[in-house]
C-alpha cells in the first residue's frame, strides 16, 4: 500500500514549484513585488545568518564553527546558506566586517569631534571601550577570534591595526621629544592595547570597559606627550555620557525565539503595524498591500501567538474594531528589519546597510575581497 502511495519524484517536484507559483501570483495580485521581496528577504537571512555566526564563535571558537552551527541556531536552510555566502570563512568574514563598521560607527565621529592629537586619542579609546562593553560579543568576534578565523580575515585585522598604528604615529608632531619616538613604537602600542583586551574578553572580566579608557590614553600618549601629561590622563573622570549600557546585541537575531516563519508579507506586517499603531485588520491590509482579509486576519493571530503584536483593541464582535500593537519583541523586530532592508523613511534613496561604504578602509560592507 505504502508503495503503491508514493508519487515519482519528478511529481512532487512539480507540485513545489506550482505551490511557489502559486505564491508569486497571489503576491502579485496583493501588489507585493516580488524581485524587492527577494532581496529584502535575503537581507533579513544574511543578517540572522551572521548573527548566528557571532554566537557560535564566541562560544565555540571561530575554529571550531561550522556551516550546521550557523543554520541551526537560526533556522536558516543550508541552501539559503550558500546562496548568500561562498562558505563559512565567507560568513565569519561577512561578521566581522559588520561587527567593524558599528564599531568604526562609534568610535569615528568622536575622533573627528576633537581637533588635538590628544583629544582624539582619548575620544577614540573612550568611545570603544564603551562599544566593548556594550557589545562584548562583538568586542571578543573582532579582537580574539579573528586571530584564528582564517588568512582573509587575519590580512583585514592587520590592515585595520595599520591604519591604527598610522593615528598613533601622528603623536610624533606634538614636539622634539614626540618627533625623535621610533616609528615601531606605535605599532607596539596598538599591538600592545589589543592584547590587554584579548585578556580580558577570554577571562570574564566583569568591570566595565570604559574604566580602561584613561590607563590606555596614557599608556599611549606619555611617550609622546611626556609624563606629566600622561599622569593627568589618569586624573580624568570617567566619560559618563557614553557608559549607557545596551541590552540589545546591535547584530542579534530577533526571530531566533519567535516562532514565526520569516516571509516578505510577515515583515510588511510587522511595519505596518509599527507605523500605524492601533490600526484595524483592514488598515494593516492596505498598508502592507495584502488584499486578502482571510489571509491579514490569520496572519495577525499568528504574530500575536509568536509575542511579536498584541490586540488592544476590543474586537469585532464586542463593540468595536481590533486595534494591533508591537510588542517590545516586534518592536526589535521591526528595528532589524528595518536596519537591514533600508525601510526607514529617513534612509529613503540610500543604499542598504550590507552595501554602504565601509567607514575605516573605503571598501564597501557586503562585497567579497
Amino acid at each position: 500500500m505504502l508503495m503503491a502511495a508514493k508519487r515519482p519524484r519528478r511529481a512532487l517536484a512539480g507540485d513545489v514549484r506550482a505551490r511557489r507559483l502559486e505564491g508569486l501570483a497571489s503576491d502579485r495580485a496583493d501588489g507585493v513585488h516580488e524581485p524587492l521581496a527577494e532581496a529584502q528577504l535575503a537581507q533579513i537571512q544574511r543578517a540572522r545568518l551572521l548573527a548566528a555566526m557571532v554566537s557560535a564563535a564566541c562560544e565555540r571558537g571561530a575554529a571550531g564553527v561550522t556551516v550546521a552551527d550557523v543554520t541551526s541556531r537560526c533556522g536558516v536552510s543550508r541552501r539559503t546558506f550558500y546562496e548568500l555566502f561562498e562558505d563559512r570563512e565567507d560568513c565569519f568574514a561577512a561578521a566581522c566586517e559588520d561587527a567593524l563598521s558599528l564599531a568604526a560607527g562609534r568610535v569615528l565621529p568622536a575622533v573627528d569631534a576633537e581637533r588635538r592629537w590628544l583629544d582624539r586619542v582619548r575620544a577614540g579609546l573612550a568611545a570603544f571601550t564603551c562599544f566593548l562593553d556594550e557589545e562584548p560579543k562583538l568586542g571578543r568576534l573582532l579582537l580574539c577570534e579573528s586571530l584564528v578565523a582564517g588568512k582573509r580575515v587575519l590580512d583585514r585585522r592587520m590592515r585595520v591595526t595599520g591604519r591604527l598604528a598610522e593615528f598613533v604615529r601622528e603623536g610624533r608632531h606634538e614636539g622634539k621629544l614626540a618627533a625623535e619616538m621610533p616609528l615601531l613604537y606605535a605599532e607596539g602600542a596598538v599591538g600592545g592595547i589589543l592584547s590587554i583586551l584579548q585578556n580580558l574578553l577570554t577571562s570574564g572580566h566583569s568591570e566595565p570597559y570604559v574604566k580602561l579608557a584613561a590607563p590606555l590614553t596614557a599608556m599611549i600618549v606619555m611617550p609622546y606627550v611626556g609624563p606629566a601629561a600622561a599622569a593627568r590622563e589618569l586624573d580624568r573622570p570617567l566619560p559618563t555620557a557614553t557608559i549607557a549600557h545596551n541590552d540589545n546585541d546591535a547584530l542579534a537575531d530577533p526571530f531566533k525565539h519567535a516562532g514565526v516563519r520569516l516571509t516578505y508579507r510577515t515583515m510588511r506586517v510587522l511595519i505596518a503595524i509599527g507605523e500605524h499603531p492601533n490600526a484595524s485588520n483592514r488598515t494593516i491590509g492596505e498598508t502592507s498591500g495584502i488584499r486578502d482579509q482571510g489571509q491579514v486576519s490569520k496572519l495577525l493571530a499568528r504574530l500575536a501567538r509568536a509575542g511579536l503584536t498584541a490586540n488592544t483593541g476590543l474586537g469585532p464582535g464586542q463593540g468595536g474594531p481590533n486595534a494591533w500593537a508591537l510588542t517590545n519583541s516586534g518592536q526589535r523586530a521591526v528595528r532589524s528589519i528595518r536596519t537591514h532592508t533600508n525601510t526607514h523613511p529617513q534612509n529613503a534613496g540610500k543604499a542598504p546597510a550590507s552595501e554602504r561604504q565601509d567607514t575605516v578602509t573605503g571598501t564597501q560592507r557586503g562585497s567579497r575581497a
